[in-house]
């Protein structure tokens, strides 16, 4: 086939396939958007979005356990009134701890602040010993927030509705109850089954890179 000839099939094509190049690059370009999870409690629902651009693993591994579903039939075992709610690693029979993955590392520093209607991942003492146990602000608690001297508690997410339903369970009345000496609400609040909507239910995400496992005892401070 003489030169010309190719030349010209050749910039045929390539002004035939530029659309399609094009648009590949856009879609390619556009962030993923935030994956959604529903709660649904014996109170009401909520949904929370997670926000994996900026707390990666931590979304990952909150994923994680709603794909295997582990939070369903889990307390809210913590509510304190003007602070937080926190659940998601005892189960709802039993009052015991659920038996989780390894601990992951603390991403308090992504910039997320710990704002009302926000969802954390609770932790004890040491920096890097979150697993499964959530905690969704009532309030701004700019205290669980990072800072150059000590480690704050990683925000992965916010609620985008049902936040009348957060409300309310931090209002209930709270006590001693089974294993927990305070601040368990007294009648209780169950997690009957959390579940990811959208396309995002069918994707897989791979395992975080583990940490050491610390002591199973978790609470923002």
């Amino acid at each position: 086939m003489p030169f010309p000839t190719r030349a010209r099939l050749a910039a045929t094509l390539a002004l035939l396939l530029a659309p399609f190049v094009l648009a590949g690059a856009l879609r390619a370009a556009e962030p993923s958007a935030p994956t959604q999870v529903r709660f649904t409690t014996n109170m009401g629902e909520f949904v929370v979005e997670v926000r994996s651009d900026r707390a990666p693993l931590t979304a990952v591994n909150f994923l994680r356990y709603v794909r295997e579903g582990f939070y369903t039939n889990t307390l809210i075992h913590r509510t304190v009134a003007n602070f937080v709610i926190q659940g998601g690693g005892f189960d709802a029979t039993t009052m015991k701890p659920k038996p989780t993955h390894e601990p992951i590392f603390n991403e308090s520093g992504n910039g997320l602040q710990n704002k009302r209607g926000t969802i954390g991942m609770a932790r004890s003492e040491p920096p890097h010993s979150g697993n499964a146990q959530f905690y969704i602000n009532l309030v701004d608690n700019p205290d669980l927030d990072p800072v150059p001297t000590r480690w704050g508690y990683a925000v992965f997410g916010r609620v985008i509705q049902g936040m009348d339903v957060i409300d309310r369970i931090g209002e209930v009345g709270t006590g001693t109850v089974g294993p927990f000496k305070s601040d368990s609400p007294l009648k209780p609040v169950i997690i009957e089954k959390a579940e990811i909507l959208g396309a995002s239910a069918a994707a897989e995400a791979p395992a975080p890179t583990p940490l050491p496992r610390q002591e199973s005892a978790q609470s923002p401070k």
